[in-house]
């Protein structure tokens, strides 16, 4: 059995349907791109597995996660996955990270509220998951706030916080978007190290396919709410089917060529 099963996912507000009936799977420690614009499903398709649904939404479908139905959990249960089990790297660290709480406080959260550890077990914790992030000083960091930190360090936080509880599944939205090439290259770099040492399943939410390209075995197309190709990385950037896919690449050629 597959560790990840979406089945005729639908999220609608009102009349307006946003990811319309998509299926696809995830083994385990697997390393998946989900690609496509702005409003195209796939970060709702995202808070859907995590069980983050948006206001007003409503979810119909199946989503198995090592066989069970994620949209039919009671809210409990779901809280108990969520954190331990699948975790979540949002693309501003700076609207996800309390400002008002240390580093260290905000990295141990997911332990405090899945385990029984004492405080010298969490921040032992939260220290080595900070190592295996490539933080430096990471005693130093423990102590600041987000605010003190550099964009990638945060990012690097964000990472932290998410693997602490060691997650088979680690969604990334956007996680290079707002850092410099060089940043979002390590992060990248970082994120394939953690799937090789954890065994870490990486979905990877993004437009940049690039990025795609660099980080994940597999990718899913989506454009207006479904999925219009799949497959493995390298038979879609190179011989795509589907018009859709063949335009973002050619989209991004563009662009590059632009700022080149």
């Amino acid at each position: 059995m597959s560790m990840l099963q979406v089945s005729a996912l639908t999220v609608r507000f009102g009349e307006e349907t946003a990811v319309d009936d998509i299926s696809f799977q995830m083994e385990e420690g697997e390393r998946l791109g989900l690609v496509g614009e702005s409003g195209s499903g796939k970060t709702l398709t995202a808070l859907s597995i995590m069980g983050l649904p948006r206001p007003n939404s409503q979810t119909a479908g199946h989503i198995l996660f090592e066989g069970k139905d994620l949209l039919a959990l009671p809210p409990l249960e779901m809280r108990n996955i969520q954190g331990s089990k699948i975790a979540m790297v949002f693309q501003e660290p700076m609207t996800s990270l309390n400002p008002l709480r240390r580093i260290g406080w905000l990295v141990e959260e997911a332990m405090a509220i899945h385990t029984n550890s004492n405080r010298a077990e969490r921040r032992q914790a939260a220290l080595d998951a900070m190592r295996a992030v490539e933080l430096t000083d990471p005693e130093r960091v423990y102590r600041r706030y987000p605010h003190e930190l550099s964009g990638g360090m945060r990012q690097r936080v964000m990472l932290a916080a998410a693997i602490l509880m060691r997650p088979k599944l680690l969604i990334c939205d956007e996680p290079t978007t707002a850092l410099d090439v060089s940043t979002g290259m390590q992060i990248l770099s970082l994120l394939h190290k953690l799937n090789q040492e954890f065994g870490v399943g990486i979905l990877l939410i993004s437009h940049d396919l690039g990025a795609v390209s660099r980080l994940c075995e597999r990718a899913l197309i989506m454009q207006d709410g479904r999925i219009v190709e799949s497959g493995s990385v390298g038979t879609l950037f190179e011989n795509p089917q589907a018009e859709y896919t063949a335009k973002l690449i050619d989209a991004q050629a563009a662009g590059r060529r632009y700022h080149d």
